[in-house]
């Protein structure tokens, strides 16, 4: 029972994540900011047809096949696109993304089996971990990004609350989309500073 529970959680979140990720896509597509109702009542629209299994062809719902290449998502990128959909939502700060990427970079390597470290085992319960992670959450704070706070301090809520089929802490803060997203916008950041401020320069350049 408990185990069908989890699968339905499992795949309302893909359902609505699929509809987000489409939302953002067209969004994106065709340069348009859509009012927040209209966000919502896609979403609920596409989240069903994402959910329900649709006859034809298709014994499952879409949003089984999509989870069964993805597998589960973590919950900082769950967190992370749904409240992409909220009225005034800013944009994730640099001091988020490069942390991020960095953790990725040393975090997958080893994981996979690159050294004599498995940073993924820490994940069973560690206590440095989840001190780590409540240090950064805190940080997130400090430096006026209380979005974050909420995202980590929910994560570990999820973890503790065992959310998902996984028990491992990493797997409700991480996975490969939420990396390749930080690995891709840290060097997209940096460039559109310079850019920035090489035409800030231009501008206001004497003559």
């Amino acid at each position: 029972m408990m185990n069908q529970y989890m699968q339905l959680i499992a795949l309302l979140e893909m359902s609505l994540t699929c509809a987000v990720v489409l939302i953002i896509f067209l969004q994106k597509l065709f340069q348009i900011e859509l009012p927040f109702v209209a966000r919502i009542a896609i979403v609920l629209l596409l989240g069903n047809l994402f959910f329900w299994p649709l006859g034809m062809s298709l014994e499952l719902p879409l949003s089984a096949y999509v989870r069964g290449v993805t597998g589960d998502l973590s919950m900082v990128t769950l967190l992370l696109l749904w409240g992409s959909l909220l009225p005034a939502a800013k944009k994730t700060p640099f001091g988020f993304k490069a942390p991020v990427a960095l953790i990725a970079l040393v975090f997958y390597p080893l994981a996979l089996g690159f050294g004599m470290l498995d940073p993924y085992a820490w994940g069973y319960g560690s206590i440095g971990l989840l001190m780590s992670v409540i240090v950064f959450a805190i940080l997130c704070g400090l430096v006026g990004w209380t979005k974050g706070v909420w995202i980590i301090s929910v994560a570990i809520i999820a973890w503790a609350a065992h959310w998902h089929e996984s028990v491992n802490l990493w797997d409700y803060l991480l996975d490969p989309f939420l990396a390749i997203w930080a690995l891709f916008a840290v060097p997209s950041a940096i460039y559109l500073k310079r850019r920035e401020k090489a035409q800030s320069g231009y501008l206001f350049r004497a003559g």
